[in-house]
């Protein structure tokens, strides 16, 4: 009997072993889903940041960046920026009187009827932070301050500023001249697509010739410290390309950063802080956001639409494809996600003659990056469908064929759990017979040993018997 039970206990334990072998194997063919992660930022004292990757706009770390405040001179950014958009550098600028007379703080010393070019007083503007300048770049390109200030005011609503509005073109304080951290993202995003714009907040030092009115050239610094240590070097920031400082009484301090570092570029704005917090916050969150973020090409990346489009240009006899994927796009996620790992969804909405849609891509929450689907320069050869019904026949079979391949996935990976299932019932149906097959064999064999017995039994009672 004990080797009987030996025995059973050595089939329950391969029946055990086989089921876990089987449980394992199916946890191995189900897919993977990492938990999205994103990594939480550092300690800032300023009330009111953002950081924006320059390319896609993804926002990567932001804290009360609605909130409206007022920017003081970092009110310069726009100002360039429509000076550039409406102006050539070479124009020559005179100062008016009013340019003078209604400017104080920061500025160059001009003096009535001086003359400079665009150019010099764009670098004197952004460098310098000269109000007298700025003021007189808004007389040149909009004829009045009231028109240039309208201007600005447009090209902030075109950007998709909310929570904004202009007053003046140096940003001396005025209760109607207000902003917020992530409009003036916006803003300083579409700045630095200019060129000339970049190159000018990079510079570190710039010379003015003698004018009209200054027979001696005027040296300007840069006063962002991040870049050059216009007063101290303790905040040089290695990677730092430019921005813009501003401080009003009313303002506090303001600062507009651009750093790069791997093809990354970021944008950090620090609004209603007190010196030396702008400098110390933007370092740390620049720190941040390079150590833990990086930069992913979508064109390079992509494979989930590339194939299907490949796929579909076929029927058109031609081997290239009629759109592709913007080059220059990109999404930007965590160092510890894949590309893969963002979700992407196709929006058709925004259809213009070279786009016929946009790829968005969302990961853990955040809005990541996009690419527009443009047209390419493949010429479609002519092919006259037979009527409306047959081209949207062949919509809804493309379509039906997309759908298609996504049931096919899906009903792989169901019927990769159903076979699961069932192995693991049947396992637990070959124990429960095995255990009750050794019960049945075991009573079996007690009632023929008890048969046995009796018959002994019987037959000594009977010689027993005969012999009395």
């Amino acid at each position: 009997m004990r080797y009987k039970i030996d025995r059973k206990n050595k089939i329950t334990r391969f029946l055990c072993l086989l089921l876990s072998l089987i449980l394992l194997t199916g946890s191995m063919c189900m897919p993977v889903f990492a938990a999205e992660y994103w990594p939480e930022g550092p300690e800032v004292v300023s009330p009111n940041v953002i950081v924006m990757e320059a390319s896609t706009g993804t926002i990567l770390y932001e804290r009360e960046s609605l909130e409206q405040h007022y920017p003081a001179s970092i009110t310069k950014i726009m100002t360039t920026l429509i000076a550039l958009e409406n102006s050539d550098l070479n124009d020559i600028v005179t100062f008016s009187d009013a340019a003078i007379d209604n400017t104080e703080g920061s500025g160059i010393a001009r003096d009535y009827g001086e003359q400079m070019t665009m150019e010099q007083c764009l670098y004197a503007v952004m460098l310098a932070s000269a109000n007298e300048c700025a003021y007189a770049v808004a007389e040149h390109v909009g004829g009045t301050i009231e028109n240039f200030v309208a201007m600005m005011n447009e090209k902030a609503k075109e950007l998709g500023c909310q929570n904004t509005h202009f007053a003046n073109p140096h940003g001396l304080h005025d209760e109607n001249h207000y902003t917020c951290c992530y409009d003036m993202a916006l803003i300083a995003r579409a700045a630095y697509q200019n060129e000339t714009f970049r190159i000018i907040v990079g510079t570190a030092r710039y010379t003015i010739p003698p004018t009209n009115k200054h027979s001696e050239q005027t040296d300007l610094q840069n006063h962002n410290e991040m870049l050059y240590p216009f007063q101290t070097n303790k905040y040089v920031y290695d990677g730092c390309t430019g921005g813009k400082t501003g401080y009003t009484n009313a303002a506090n301090s303001t600062l507009v950063t651009y750093a790069e570092r791997e093809g990354m570029t970021l944008i950090c704005v620090v609004m209603n802080t007190q010196s030396p917090n702008q400098w110390l916050d933007s370092r740390n969150l620049f720190d941040y956001c390079f150590d833990n973020f990086q930069l992913f090409n979508i064109a390079e990346n992509e494979t989930n639409y590339t194939s299907a489009e490949q796929k579909s240009v076929g029927t058109l006899n031609t081997n290239e494809p009629f759109v592709d994927i913007d080059k220059d796009a990109g999404i930007v996620l965590p160092k510890t996600a894949e590309f893969s790992d963002a979700t992407s969804k196709i929006i058709y909405d925004d259809v213009t003659n070279d786009t016929v849609g946009t790829i968005e891509y969302t990961y853990a929450g955040h809005e990541v990056g996009k690419a527009d689907i443009v047209k390419t320069n493949v010429q479609i050869p002519e092919y006259k469908f037979s009527n409306q019904t047959d081209v949207n026949e062949e919509a809804q079979t493309e379509e039906t064929e997309h759908v298609s391949k996504i049931q096919i996935k899906m009903s792989t990976i169901i019927t990769v759990l159903v076979v699961i299932l069932v192995l693991i019932i049947l396992g637990i149906i070959i124990k429960k017979v095995a255990d009750n097959f050794y019960i049945i064999k075991h009573n079996y064999e007690v009632r023929k040993e008890h048969k046995r017995v009796f018959k002994r039994e019987k037959k000594r009672n009977k010689r027993r018997r005969r012999r009395r």
